[in-house]
C-alpha cells in the first residue's frame, strides 16, 4: 500500500510518500480502505519526537488517529458491520494516513458526510464527548467551551446545543461568525474573560470544557465556582492540580455510533479548514503546527 511515513523523529520534511507492507485486522479489528484521514495535534506531536518517551514509536511509522472509508476485510469477533460499508473510526496512535488502515472503534459514516467530513469526526467527536460526559447533564445548563473554533473545540459547542446546552464559546476575534454558525454565542479569550461573560451569563456559567490548553484552567474554575465543573482535554497536567476532570480520547465505539446519529439528524456537522492530498501531507502538518485552525484539517488519500 502507499502510505504517509517518518524514518526518524523531525519536521514535517521527514515525511515520505513510499510503499509499506499491507495490515492486517486482529481480533475485533477491521480493516479499512481509507477515502481520508484526519490530522490531529497528536500527529505532529509524535512525528516530532515531543512524546517519545510517553509513547515510543516503531519507526518508520505512519501518521494518523483517525479515517474513513470502506470496510474490506474483518476480524474475528467483529459483527455488525460488512464488506463494503462506509465508516469512519479510530486505530492506534499511528497508521491511519495510508491506504489501508486497521480501525478498533468504528460507526457506519452518515450519508450526509463527506468522506473528508467523516474522517475529521473521529477522534474529534470521541474527544469533545468524552469531556462533555465527564461534565454531566447539559440540558438547560449554560456551557463556556474555551477553544471553541478548533477541530475539538467545534464538535463541541454542536453536541452540547444538540443536548439542550446553551454554549458560550471562546476563540480569536476572526472567528466570531464562525462560532455563531456552530450554535454558539462567541467571545474571545485571555484577560477580562470574567467580565465579558458577566455580560453575555447574567446567572453565570454552570460548566466549562477547556480544549485550547491556553492556560485558563484557573479562570475557569473561577468563573464555574468548582473544579468539578470543569474538564479538559488539552491540559492533563493544570487539570490534575486544580483537581478538574481530565478526559483522554478513548476508542469507544459507542461515543463514535452517539456522533453520527447526531449527523444523519443534521445537529452535528465535521467542519473541515482544508483537504489536502497525500502527496502534500508534509504541508497538511505544517498548516496543524501552526495552529489557529478552524475545525480540522485531513488528507485525501
Amino acid at each position: 500500500m502507499r502510505a504517509a511515513r517518518f524514518h526518524e523523529y523531525g519536521g514535517a520534511e521527514s515525511l515520505v510518500i513510499e510503499q509499506a507492507p499491507d495490515p492486517h485486522p486482529g481480533f475485533g479489528e477491521i480493516r479499512v480502505r481509507v477515502a481520508a484521514a484526519g490530522v490531529n495535534p497528536i500527529d505532529w506531536k509524535l512525528r516530532a519526537g515531543a512524546l517519545h518517551q510517553l509513547i515510543p514509536l516503531e519507526l518508520p511509522a505512519v501518521p494518523g488517529r483517525d479515517a474513513a472509508g470502506v470496510v474490506d476485510e474483518i476480524g474475528d469477533g467483529v459483527q455488525g458491520v460488512g464488506i463494503g460499508d462506509r465508516v469512519f473510526g479510530l486505530g492506534g496512535v499511528t497508521g491511519a494516513t495510508a491506504e489501508l488502515v486497521i480501525l478498533s472503534a468504528w460507526a457506519h459514516a452518515p450519508d450526509t458526510w463527506s468522506d473528508e467530513q467523516a474522517a475529521g469526526a473521529g477522534l474529534a467527536s470521541v474527544t469533545a464527548m468524552g469531556g462533555l460526559n465527564a461534565l454531566g447533564s447539559l440540558t438547560g445548563r449554560t456551557l463556556l467551551v474555551e477553544g471553541a473554533a478548533g477541530g475539538v473545540g467545534s464538535a463541541a459547542v454542536e453536541i452540547a446545543v444538540a443536548h439542550g446546552a446553551t454554549v458560550i464559546g471562546t476563540a480569536g476575534e476572526h472567528n466570531r461568525e464562525f462560532l455563531t454558525s456552530l450554535g454558539a454565542v462567541p467571545t474571545t479569550y485571555g484577560p477580562g474573560l470574567a467580565q465579558r461573560l458577566s455580560a453575555l451569563a447574567p446567572h453565570g456559567v454552570d460548566i466549562a470544557l477547556d480544549t485550547a490548553a491556553s492556560g485558563s484552567l484557573d479562570d475557569l474554575v473561577a468563573i464555574t465556582g468548582d473544579p468539578t465543573r470543569v474538564a479538559t482535554v488539552a491540559d492533563h497536567a493544570g487539570g490534575q492540580r486544580l483537581g478538574t476532570h481530565v478526559v483522554n480520547a478513548e476508542n469507544d465505539s459507542t461515543l463514535l455510533a452517539a456522533a453520527a446519529e447526531l449527523g444523519r439528524q443534521g445537529r452535528y456537522t465535521p467542519r473541515i479548514e482544508q483537504a489536502y492530498p497525500l502527496e502534500r501531507i508534509a504541508d497538511a502538518h505544517a498548516h496543524a503546527e501552526r495552529g489557529r485552525t478552524r475545525g480540522k484539517i485531513v488528507i485525501r488519500v
